[in-house]
């Protein structure tokens, strides 16, 4: 399975997803690897910090130029990407392999915006060929009384093109803390309410591991 972790829009949190998503699969005993194909390599900087502080499971790592030509793929059972638009020719090499398509939304309605665009985008990349397509709320309100997540999850639920996923990741301290120490949310704080979520959304995106 090759998911992409991607959109137009810069700061919407694709690296951590991605590296929170590929430890979870490695200690669920996946064969997993990632794919760093963003400019700025922030996923690859967080599993160097892995890596120097020898914290386990690690992930393998691969290059970028193994998305055009398919190499080294079958000996992994899940291969995340994470892109943006720093590189659009690693975007559209990315979307053309994707079995899938994560799309995390910040909720503003300039993320609805853009990830309408980023649909469009798919469409033009894909053609016939139609990878499944999932939007969840990332960086979500904690605070009961702003509505704007729940404005930005009926936003997305209503757009062609995309499945909606309710679980929601919010915006909390434990994941900027987590990622700068090279460790996933639930590895920081198992019992917090940041890997409670953690734990709801990865039960969705696999929930064949759990059965």
């Amino acid at each position: 399975m090759i998911t992409v972790i991607g959109s137009l829009k810069g700061g919407s949190g694709k690296s951590t997803v991605t590296f929170n998503m590929a430890i979870w699969l490695a200690l669920a005993e996946r064969r997993v690897a990632v794919i760093d194909a963003d400019p700025q390599a922030t996923l690859t900087d967080v599993l160097e910090v892995r890596r120097e502080e020898g914290v386990m499971p690690m992930v393998d790592r691969l290059d970028t130029a193994q998305m055009q030509y398919g190499d080294g793929f079958d000996g992994y059972d899940e291969v995340l990407i994470d892109v943006g638009t720093a590189s659009m020719d690693n975007l559209k090499l990315a979307i053309g392999i994707a079995n899938r398509l994560l799309v995390p939304v910040p909720p503003s309605q300039a993320d609805i915006w853009s990830t309408q665009r980023f649909l469009r985008f798919v469409d033009s990349v894909t053609g016939e060929r139609e990878p499944e397509v999932m939007g969840f709320i990332n960086r979500g309100d904690t605070h009961r009384a702003i509505r704007e997540s729940d404005e930005a999850a009926a936003a997305l639920v209503s757009l062609p093109g995309i499945r909606y996923l309710k679980p929601r990741l919010s915006q909390r301290t434990v994941y900027r803390r987590s990622f700068s120490e090279g460790l996933a949310v639930f590895e920081q704080e198992p019992r917090g309410k940041g890997a409670a979520e953690w734990n709801a959304l990865a039960a969705v995106l696999y929930g064949e591991i759990l059965a």
